[in-house]
């Protein structure tokens, strides 16, 4: 008798909630991490997780094999949705805010700050090749795109990276 892989079809709501209270708990945190490298934000990302989280819910028990690639997906779409919009959230002002709070860890306040100054697709790009470590397929299939564009912007991007003064200046 051969084992059937599971699928993730719940019998119950109950056992629907025991599922994905167990996926949020194991792979929330690189998730959220995703979500922060996307948006450069804490408080945007902890939202775009919680956005993201939400929509899966719904579609919970839906879902074929392996939760995450599908929950990555709504990520980046939900992040994508998100920067097409008109954005009415800055207004202006005669006073400028108190500054910012450096990002705790040093040697990564530049690429931060280089990663900042990418086209949004470009940085999700980056971000999802580079510190999630999919492949060049993964990326593109989350995107929306084809690999050949992922090729492209991914070498765009880092061309940019290269000549970007936060992280050519040299140390004193």
């Amino acid at each position: 008798m051969t084992a059937q892989a599971p699928s993730l079809v719940p019998v119950t709501p109950r056992e629907a909630t025991v599922e994905f209270d167990e996926f949020v708990g194991a792979r929330s945190g690189a998730l959220l991490r995703t979500a922060y490298l996307l948006t450069r934000d804490h408080g945007l990302a902890e939202d775009l997780l919680q956005t993201a989280l939400s929509k899966a819910w719904f579609a919970w028990g839906r879902i074929q094999g392996e939760p995450e690639p599908y929950v990555r997906k709504v990520l980046v779409n939900t992040y994508a949705s998100w920067w097409r919009r008109k954005w009415n959230g800055e207004h202006a002002t005669d006073e400028l805010p108190d500054r910012g709070v450096a990002h705790p860890e040093e040697g990564a306040h530049d690429l931060w700050t280089a990663l900042g100054r990418l086209p949004r697709r470009q940085r999700a790009v980056v971000v999802l090749r580079y510190f999630d470590d999919l492949t060049e397929a993964e990326t593109a299939r989350l995107l929306g795109c084809s690999v050949g564009t992922v090729k492209s912007q991914a070498s765009k991007a880092l061309a940019k990276l290269r000549i970007d003064p936060a992280l050519t200046s040299e140390v004193n």
